[in-house]
C-alpha cells in the first residue's frame, strides 16, 4: 500500500521510520501541507495522511482523479476536511483515535492551575516576590464542574474528576450508563447556570462554533472558570476578552485558540505575530494559554502515526477498519 504522508513533524519521524521498517507500507514523507498542486502529483498512491491541510472539494476532486481512495488525519479533530463531500465522491476518511488519558489529564491540570493562581504565582517567584496576597485558591472538591461532551476524552475527564470528590454535571447527545454513578446528566442550560468550572469536549460543527459567546456567558455564574482542550473555535474570542475584563470569567485555561492556525506548533520567537486578540488575552494573570499540547505524549504520538497507518491498511484490505 502506497501512502503519501504530509506535514511530517520531527517528533513523528521515528515512528514513521518504524512503520517503514515493518515492510507493511510504502511511505513518501513530506513536511509540506497537501495543496491542490501537490494533490496533482499523487498518481500511484492509495492514501494520504495529513495534519492541518485544508481538504476542500476542489482538492478532494483532484485527489480522487489521481486514484486516492483513503484519507486519514493524524488528529482527533477533522473540521479541516470536507468529510461529507469526500464521502459523496467515494473517499473513505478517518481521524486519529489515540488514547484519551493525555488530554483528560491536561484538562485537570488546567483546572488546578486556574484554581490556584499558578500563572500569577510563577511570575512573582521569577522576580523574587514571595508574597501570598491575592493568591488564595480554591479546592477542586468544592467545585461543581460541568463537562460538555462525554465522548472518549469527556468520559475520561469525568472519571478523573470523580476522584477529587467534586459535583459533576454532564451534557451529551446520548447518555453513557457507565457514568451514571459519577455524573448527573443534564441540559446545557443547567450546566451554564450551575457550574463553577465548565470544560468542553465536543467536536467543532456549525452548531457548536462559538458555543461560548456573549449570550451563553450571561447565563453562567460570575467568576466561572472555562477550560478548552478541544477546538478554539468553540469559544468566541471577543466574548472571552469581555468576560475576563468584566470579571464574569474568573479564569481561563486554554490549550486551543480560535486563531491558532499557523501560530501554534511553530517557532515564532523572532516573528511579529499579527493577532491582537491573542496578545491581549494571554497577558491577563488569570488566563493560562498553552500551545495545543494536551495530546502531546509519547503514547499518543505513537498512536497518531502507527494506529492511523494500520487503519489505512485495514481500509485497503476492506476489513476491521474505522471511518468517520
Amino acid at each position: 500500500m502506497r501512502i503519501a504522508v504530509f506535514e511530517v513533524k520531527d517528533w513523528e519521524e521515528q515512528y514513521f521510520c518504524q512503520a517503514v521498517a515493518s515492510g507493511r507500507y510504502t511511505l513518501e514523507l513530506s513536511e509540506n501541507k497537501l495543496t491542490a498542486d501537490l494533490a496533482r502529483t499523487l498518481e500511484g498512491f492509495d492514501a494520504v495522511s495529513v495534519l492541518e491541510s485544508a481538504l476542500d472539494a476542489p482538492v478532494l476532486d483532484i485527489m480522487k482523479s489521481r486514484g486516492i481512495r483513503f484519507i486519514t488525519t493524524r488528529t482527533t479533530g477533522y473540521d479541516q476536511i470536507n468529510v461529507a463531500y469526500a464521502k459523496s465522491i467515494g473517499l473513505k476518511v478517518a481521524n486519529a483515535l489515540y488514547p484519551s488519558d493525555a488530554v483528560a489529564e491536561f484538562t485537570i491540570l488546567l483546572m488546578l492551575l486556574s484554581l490556584r493562581h499558578y500563572k500569577a504565582s510563577l511570575y512573582r517567584v521569577a522576580t523574587n516576590d514571595y508574597s501570598l496576597a491575592g493568591l488564595k485558591g480554591k479546592e477542586l472538591k468544592t467545585m461543581t464542574v460541568g463537562v460538555v461532551g462525554t465522548g472518549g476524552i469527556g468520559s475520561c475527564v469525568v472519571r478523573l474528576l470523580a476522584g477529587f470528590g467534586c459535583r459533576i454535571l454532564a451534557y451529551n447527545k446520548s447518555q453513557k450508563p457507565d457514568l451514571a454513578a459519577l455524573a448527573q446528566y443534564t441540559d446545557m442550560e443547567s450546566i451554564f447556570r450551575q457550574s463553577d468550572i465548565i470544560t468542553f469536549h465536543i467536536p467543532l460543527t456549525d452548531q457548536t462554533r462559538h458555543i461560548v459567546n456573549d449570550a451563553s456567558l450571561a447565563k453562567m455564574k460570575d467568576g466561572v472558570i472555562l477550560i478548552n482542550t478541544a477546538r478554539g473555535e468553540l469559544m468566541r474570542t471577543e466574548a472571552l476578552i469581555a468576560g475576563v475584563e468584566s470579571e464574569k470569567i474568573g479564569a481561563l485555561g486554554l490549550d486551543v485558540f480560535e486563531e491558532e492556525r499557523d501560530i501554534y506548533h511553530r517557532y515564532r520567537t523572532t516573528d511579529i505575530i499579527k493577532n491582537r486578540n491573542m496578545a491581549y488575552l494571554r497577558q491577563f494573570p488569570n488566563v493560562v494559554m498553552t500551545q495545543h499540547m494536551a495530546f502531546f505524549t509519547e503514547t499518543n504520538i505513537n498512536s497518531m502515526v502507527c494506529d492511523s497507518l494500520d487503519n489505512l491498511l485495514k481500509m485497503h484490505e476492506g476489513q476491521g477498519y474505522y471511518e468517520i
